[in-house]
Parts: C-alpha cells; sequence; structure tokens
C-alpha cells in the first residue's frame, strides 16, 4: 500500500479506505487495541443495489440485461472495450473472511502484516474480463442477444486483482463460485424487484 500512484478515477475512494486503516493502525500503537482492517475485492450478491444509475458492475448489468430479455431486445450496450479484468467476491465469503480474521490470534494475525500494513486483502484470487463477465450475467438471466462494447465509455483501470495470499497462507478461502453466486443474486433480484432499490 502506497508505494505507488493512485489510480485517478478511484483516488477519493482510495484515500478513504488507506486513511481508515492508518487510523486503526494509529489505534493500535497509541492504546494497545486490537483493530483488524480487510481491503475487500469487488462485491456483489442478495441485496446488491441493482438502482440503474448508481449500481456497480454485476448488479447493473443483470439489470440491463434482465429488462432486454424481457423486450426481446436484439443486444445490450455494455460500457467500454470489455478488456479490463476485475476480481469478484461474494458478500457471504466476505462476511466468512471477517469471522476468519476476527477469531484469529492476535499472533496470527501479527504474523501475516507488519508495521504501517496492518491489513489483508479478501478476495477470490481469480479475475475475469468485463467481456467474460457479461457472457456469464447473460447466460445467468437467459439473455440471448449480442453484446455490443460501446468504446466511448471509459474502462477504468486495465487490471483490480488482489494478492490474496497472506489471508491464504492463515488458512482462509473464497467458496462460492462465481457461476453460483450469479444465480443466487438473480433469483435474488426476481424475487425482490418490488421492494428492492431498483
Amino acid at each position: 500500500m502506497l508505494t505507488g500512484a493512485l489510480e485517478p478515477t478511484n483516488e477519493a475512494y482510495a484515500l478513504a479506505k488507506i486513511a481508515g486503516i492508518r487510523l486503526c493502525e494509529a489505534h493500535d500503537l497509541e492504546f494497545g487495541r486490537d483493530y483488524r482492517s480487510l481491503m475487500p475485492t469487488n462485491l456483489y450478491g442478495p441485496g446488491d443495489n441493482f438502482d440503474p444509475t448508481g449500481s456497480h458492475v454485476i448488479p447493473g448489468m443483470m439489470r440491463r440485461f434482465h429488462e432486454a430479455r424481457i423486450v426481446s431486445a436484439d443486444s445490450v450496450s455494455v460500457w467500454g472495450s470489455g478488456t479490463p479484468r476485475r476480481e469478484f467476491l461474494h458478500v457471504d465469503d466476505l462476511a466468512d473472511a471477517v469471522a476468519f480474521v476476527l477469531n484469529l490470534s492476535r499472533a496470527d494475525w501479527a504474523r501475516q502484516t507488519q508495521p504501517n500494513q496492518r491489513f489483508l486483502n479478501v478476495g477470490c484470487g481469480d479475475d475475469l474480463s468485463i467481456a467474460e463477465l457479461a457472457r456469464h450475467i447473460a447466460d445467468t438471466v437467459g439473455f440471448a442477444g449480442a453484446l455490443e462494447f460501446d468504446r466511448n465509455k471509459p474502462d477504468g483501470t486495465p487490471r483490480k486483482l488482489l494478492d490474496v495470499s497472506r489471508l491464504s497462507a492463515l488458512g482462509w478461502r473464497a467458496r462460492r463460485p462465481l457461476a453460483e453466486g450469479l444465480r443466487e443474486s438473480y433469483t435474488w433480484f426476481l424475487e425482490h424487484q418490488q421492494s428492492a432499490r431498483l
């Protein structure tokens, strides 16, 4: 952390996360607390925000592909070239990782962290391209039309994949495969269309 330039489109968000981690480290040093910080990758799952203008990539695509299927659209537009790569973690896997880390001994926590780096990344350790993700989501919702990549829209960072080796060394791994998590998310979406943030 803090060994390179921050990605400009994500700078404010990154600074806020870094400030939170540093605050926890300062409390640990000054007051002998045992705060533990986790840095998760992109999350998705039941209860997500499916709002068409304010959602993240998975629920946003899922809603658009669902609506395209309902009206038998020929195609769906996907922002960017489709080549950027992203990692996604199901919210239940994050909850499991939080419980796992909270139950670690101080010695185990200290062994996998170090001063000024008192956090662990939480992810699945695999990524896929936005184009691959779009095809998975299209299959999940049953959309058979074409995917059109709008290169006039931004791609963002070329790749976001966390190094999860320190958490893996402690014995934790994400368990939910993406295909299963997408099916579960879509089922939740279908069951909550009237009451969810849609």
